[in-house]
């Protein structure tokens, strides 16, 4: 089957280490089911794995892709759940968590094989391209928003660097859910975007807020830490997904606990948030932004987008 995968690790040209060719198919395996792939998305995840972070060169060649959305054997419609082993199903209850593409080839290609409890039936109403947006960056904005913030209609929460899937994802599902909503961006248009997604203001990095927010959304690290600590309220979330930037130095550890805010890790979420996500799509008409689409073979297109850092939204693959 056709794949794109990680050939050989690249720190300064991820892109360049991904290659697009035929790899073995998923073989029949107890309590998991194939997939045959309509679209896969491209995350971060994918451009770390490139760098060579969370892979290990005994692991390569590994097919890439964390979520899809696609069509078992006997013709259901589904999106993949990508986190494996968070509570045993098809793997045993001793494995630690791990997403697809980390452990288990991933969704970068024609089938994919996960285990038959992760597969959560496909809404009519969404697309192929946007079911697939949905399972990592959506599903992480869902869970930083409305779990490791615990955010409630009215209440204002700041998202850091607009562009990327899980910010603008929060952008928008922070606003379809009533709440008031800032984002910052180095980029003019990016600002404008954002406040098209219905954030009620976006300023350059490290603006100063109208007033200090409930919750700040933190995927960006070292270039807006200092900017998310001054931004939030007394008693505040930081809800943190990532660091594309790096670990933030100085951590400012006096002003967190000073101020006693609460810093909350969040990867992904489980199936029951993305049961829950698409319903809230669903339900309200929301759907994801999606910056470009591109087929299998030019998968490499797909990953240098977002090594760029100049998309707005998600950058979907079909196959």
């Amino acid at each position: 089957m056709l794949a794109a995968y990680a050939a050989r690790f690249s720190p300064d040209d991820p892109a360049g280490a991904l290659e697009v060719g035929e790899r073995p198919a998923p073989e029949p395996r107890e309590h998991w089911t194939t997939v045959t792939v309509r679209a896969a998305s491209i995350n971060h995840h994918d451009v770390w794995s490139l760098r060579g972070v969370g892979l290990t060169e005994a692991q390569l060649p590994m097919i890439l892709g964390c979520d899809a959305a696609g069509v078992t054997d006997d013709g259901a419609e589904v999106v993949v759940h990508g986190v494996i082993g968070a509570d045993g199903h098809g793997v045993g209850p001793r494995e630690p968590r791990s997403i697809l593409s980390e452990r288990y080839p991933g969704t970068l290609a024609e089938r994919v094989a996960v285990p038959t409890a992760n597969l959560i039936p496909k809404p009519a109403e969404l697309t192929w391209e946007e079911a697939a947006c949905l399972p990592t960056a959506w599903l992480t904005a869902y869970r930083m928003l409305f779990h490791g913030a615990d955010l409630k209609p009215g209440q204002s929460v700041l998202v850091q660097g607009v562009g990327g899937g899980v910010a603008s994802a929060a952008i928008a599902l922070g606003a379809a859910a009533g709440l008031e909503v800032y984002a910052t961006s180095r980029s003019e248009a990016k600002r404008a975007a954002a406040v098209e997604m219905g954030a009620v203001a976006a300023v350059e990095p490290g603006a100063r807020l109208p007033r200090r927010v409930d919750a700040v959304i933190e995927t960006v690290g070292r270039a807006t830490w200092k900017h998310s600590i001054a931004s939030v309220r007394n008693g505040g979330t930081i809800a943190i997904a990532g660091h594309t930037t790096g670990d933030p130095d100085p951590a400012l550890l006096t002003r967190v606990f000073f101020h006693e805010l609460r810093i909350q890790g969040v990867t992904m979420g489980a199936r029951e948030d993305l049961a829950a996500l698409m319903a809230f799509l669903v339900r309200t008409g929301l759907r994801p932004t999606i910056d470009s689409v591109h087929p299998l073979a030019r998968a490499h297109d797909a990953v240098a987008r977002v090594v760029s850092g100049d998309q707005v939204g998600k950058v979907v693959v079909t196959a």
